[in-house]
């Protein structure tokens, strides 16, 4: 459990591994989002506009880092700003590891905040998605 008291400016925070991902979970993925474009979802497609295959949605490694950042947040904080880019493509069998570095501790109006760099890789150097996200603590 994070405590405001203990955060420093730089601690790299414990990282989420996340299973690798499959093609089963791309097409749960595009039925609940909606997004059933075939890029994400046919293999025949993908390769037919130069990809190797399917990628996963942006929107999933999103969902990644979001489910990171409220993991980190716990029942200590809440997250009050998460903003995000994407980077690399994602593919099945790509195992993508969530990580966070706390980049500010302060307070403000009396309340208790950190900012937190945050970044899903599938391997070292390999970023697919990174952001901030604020965490104010009660």
């Amino acid at each position: 459990m994070l405590k405001y008291s203990e955060l420093q400016e730089g601690q790299v925070l414990e990282s989420l591994k996340k299973p690798a991902v499959t093609k089963v979970q791309l097409v749960k993925y595009a039925g609940a989002s909606g997004d059933f474009n075939p890029l994400h979802t046919d293999d025949e497609f993908a390769q037919s506009i130069g990809m190797p295959g399917v990628i996963a949605h942006g929107m999933l490694i999103m969902g990644f880092l979001g489910e990171y950042v409220m993991q980190v947040a716990g029942a200590t904080a809440e997250p009050t700003n998460f903003r995000m880019r994407f980077g690399a493509m994602t593919r099945p069998g790509d195992d993508i590891t969530c990580s966070a570095v706390v980049r500010k501790v302060y307070e403000e109006e009396g309340k208790h905040y950190v900012d937190l760099e945050v970044k899903a890789e599938k391997a070292p150097e390999k970023v697919v998605g990174s952001g901030q996200a604020t965490l104010r603590f009660f």
